[in-house]
């Protein structure tokens, strides 16, 4: 174990207990249909219930609590990250701005402005409308806060780690949806740390793959992206990003999914485990289903990463 994962779980510690009263300790379901079938001991770390809707909140309050009061912050997301910072600063009383596309749908700004956020809109597309909040934040007078690339965010997601440990005696595998890598580097840190033994798969989804492909490359790597039901996970990478050393420590297989493989997903979890998500969320199970034959009798876990969904995509995948 390097010296860079013990970092990182000593700091999801300290983390830990600055956000506990932040966030909700989520559970830890065992599956009602799909391992059963498979022949699996299946497992759903259900940050799908978590406040905020996703996993989002953890480190954006690891980061927020991590700060003096009053700080002068700026971010751009307008999905999960954008949602839990906003809440995260009417919490712990930082000066928060976030910068949306103008494209944002009404319901998305309202919800982020309801948190008594300051809001910029700038760009037509998210890419556009993060790089206006980073130029913002160049000359001082911001704190540019990254949905990722950020140790205390790194940190605020490895607390789901320890949650397990605790959970759990036994955890063979972990399937986690990549996208900027802090959720993987984050749980695969304190894993590793605390039980080196268990094998961390990484999901990726097959139309915006970005940090697969600079684990193949050992760097960070530009990747096309197109349009995917894993829509919290989509986009690139900064080229500084501190999760991709991370993740090449611990990431110990990658499995890649199409659209089809996660619009599957989408169903079982909704059919067989009665659990609507989002599609970064069931991009993690696909993940599973594809390799699931090489671990009937382990206990596998499933990060529910969200279910901070488009009706219009999923309703209508869960039918069926």
């Amino acid at each position: 174990m390097s010296e860079a994962l013990e970092t990182v779980a000593a700091r999801s510690v300290r983390a830990r207990e600055r956000i506990a009263d932040l966030i909700y300790r989520t559970p830890l379901l065992p599956s009602r249909g799909v391992g059963e079938a498979l022949g699996c001991d299946l497992r759903f770390k259900a940050e799908n219930f978590q406040l905020t809707g996703s996993f989002k909140m953890r480190g954006a309050a690891s980061r927020m609590t991590a700060m003096e009061p009053g700080s002068r912050l700026i971010t751009a997301s307008s999905g999960n990250h954008g949602i839990a910072s906003a809440r995260a600063a009417s919490l712990t009383g930082q000066n928060l701005t976030v910068v949306l596309p103008t494209t944002v749908a009404e319901a998305k700004r309202s919800r982020i402005a309801g948190y008594g956020v300051e809001i910029i809109q700038h760009g037509e597309e998210s890419g556009l409308s993060e790089k206006h909040a980073q130029d913002l934040a160049a000359d001082g007078s911001w704190r540019y806060v990254s949905p990722y690339n950020d140790p205390e965010v790194i940190a605020g997601q490895g607390t789901i780690g320890l949650e397990l440990l605790e959970q759990a005696e036994r955890i063979d595998a972990i399937f986690v949806a990549m996208g900027g890598g802090g959720l993987i580097s984050g749980i695969g840190s304190v894993l590793k740390s605390f039980r080196p033994g268990t094998r961390v798969y990484g999901v990726a989804a097959k139309n915006s793959d970005t940090l697969r492909a600079s684990l193949e490359a050992g760097r960070v790597v530009e990747t096309e992206h197109f349009e995917t039901l894993a829509d919290g996970i989509a986009g690139g990478m900064d080229e500084d990003s501190l999760t991709l050393p991370l993740a090449m420590e611990v990431v110990d297989e990658v499995v890649s999914c199409s659209e089809a493989e996660i619009a599957e997903a989408v169903r079982r979890l909704a059919q067989e485990e009665q659990m609507l998500v989002e599609g970064a969320a069931a991009l993690a199970l696909a993940g599973f289903l594809k390799v699931a034959g090489d671990l009937r009798g382990k206990t596998s876990v499933v990060v529910l990463c969200g279910a901070n969904f488009d009706r219009a995509k999923i309703l209508g995948l869960a039918a069926g």
